[in-house]
């Protein structure tokens, strides 16, 4: 009885190999995805930080003065400008939206005076992946004596 020499190379070896290194291919392949998809991710955030951070600082430079007589409803500042929805300027893909509400219209504030202090919230709108994303920053304007 002669047994059947192993040696070589048969189909089944070849195709259990070819099965192991397209999951692996596939496996290196999502994880990279994943890698970039992310790092896009965090890069388009990174920036929509950066431009709401140099948004906040204009509002605050321009000063209540720009802001005053303005509450929840107003869509234009006093300069004109529209306050919802408007494309930053040199950054395409970003949108900024500003809401300014007046400390009186704040809960338990009724009572108060108007238009002495502002709440400001700069919203900027981007899309990363067919997703609607935002940063959102606050700061409070008040009326100089």
């Amino acid at each position: 009885m002669k047994i059947k020499s192993e040696s070589g190379i048969t189909g089944i070896d070849i195709s259990i190999s070819i099965i192991i290194i397209f999951i692996f291919v596939s496996i290196i392949a999502t994880l990279s995805f994943q890698i970039n998809n992310t790092a896009k991710s965090l890069e388009r955030r990174g920036e929509a930080i950066g431009i709401a951070i140099q948004e906040i600082e204009q509002i605050k430079n321009k000063g209540f003065e720009n802001y005053q007589g303005l509450n929840s409803q107003s869509t234009k500042d006093n300069e004109g400008n529209n306050l919802k929805n408007q494309p930053v300027n040199g950054k395409e893909g970003y949108y900024k939206t500003i809401k300014v509400q007046d400390y009186t219209e704040l809960e338990g504030n009724g009572a108060k005076i108007e238009d002495l202090v502002k709440k400001v919230t700069l919203t900027i709108n981007y899309k990363i992946n067919a997703q609607e994303q935002s940063v959102e920053l606050t700061t409070i304007l008040s009326k100089e004596n």
